[in-house]
């Protein structure tokens, strides 16, 4: 007899609980008292349980009453939601956005986004992927992510379409204890292939054979910016990293600015774009991310 529970006994169950009565319950439902009482009778002799008890003036909740109460709610709550996602998809709104970004984009900014996009779409789940260069790109041309906030690599990538977002500063630094930051003139770029340089790897192929910013032939490979960014304190070797990760650092006196031949002591642009398969275009959700984050870079 329980698979034949109905939504409507459940509304009603629910209904006489938040009313206090069945007669409230009615007015609130638009049915008259009888049909609201018959509604909780059938679905107490359909699951076997005594929801209310009727002995008082107003019916009060078992306390087997209580705990199906709980499970009433979610059941209502999961097909009204079911109901809504269903109604926003038919629409054209994606059933989820899924978006790699960037291991060196602020991860201010996403949060940021994150909870905007949370508030304005309740019922479209977001899934987020951090992962630098050619990694980053992979899960956009497979299509395991619909969207990709990635920084520009010198990789032609014909089946992407592209969106400028803005830029992000690379600098040059290593630890206050290292010798290349005792350097008081500027340090020619023979005198850093003397030092270990950390290197942020790519966990795909797509960047096989090539090397992106390498100026030293002793490297120490890493995967993650988070580990490079604790060898660079450690005096490990120096590297590049988003300035937005270490200007704190940098005030302190923990890390310090290579002035490097060639290069600005202020540091340099890396290109940030939001980039997209040509045969999927993104939808509402999608749309709306890439424009958030251009208002960002605005």
């Amino acid at each position: 007899m329980l698979d034949g529970v109905s939504l409507d006994q459940l509304r009603t169950f629910i209904a006489a609980v938040d009313e206090g009565s069945f007669s409230a319950a009615a007015r609130k439902l638009n049915r008259v008292q009888s049909a609201v009482s018959g509604w909780v009778s059938s679905l107490e002799g359909q699951i076997g349980v005594t929801l209310f008890d009727r002995t008082g003036r107003f019916p009060k909740l078992t306390a087997e009453g209580v705990l199906l109460l709980a499970d009433a709610r979610n059941i209502v709550s999961g097909v009204d939601t079911l109901k809504a996602r269903a109604k926003l998809m038919a629409a054209g709104l994606e059933a989820e956005l899924s978006v790699v970004v960037d291991v060196f984009f602020p991860t201010s900014v996403i949060t940021e986004a994150a909870k905007a996009f949370a508030s304005r779409f309740p019922l479209t789940p977001l899934r987020l992927f951090v992962e630098g260069l050619g990694a980053g790109y992979q899960p956009v041309l497979d299509g395991r992510c619909s969207l990709g906030i990635l920084a520009a690599l010198p990789v032609a990538f014909p089946t992407l379409v592209s969106e400028r977002l803005g830029e992000v500063t690379l600098v040059m630094v290593a630890a206050s204890g290292h010798p290349l930051a005792h350097i008081p003139e500027q340090i020619p770029k023979r005198l850093l292939a003397q030092h270990v340089q950390l290197v942020l790897t790519d966990r795909s192929q797509l960047m096989a054979g090539r090397d992106y910013g390498v100026l030293s032939p002793s490297t120490w490979r890493l995967a993650d910016l988070s580990t490079k960014y604790a060898f660079l304190k450690d005096c490990v070797g120096w590297g590049n990293m988003p300035l937005h990760m270490v200007a704190q650092d940098i005030a302190a006196g923990t890390l310090v600015v290579l002035n490097v031949d060639g290069m600005p002591p202020t540091g340099y642009p890396l290109a940030m774009s939001a980039l997209h398969t040509a045969s999927t275009p993104p939808g509402p959700a999608g749309r709306w991310f890439i424009d958030h984050l251009k208002a960002w870079a605005a």
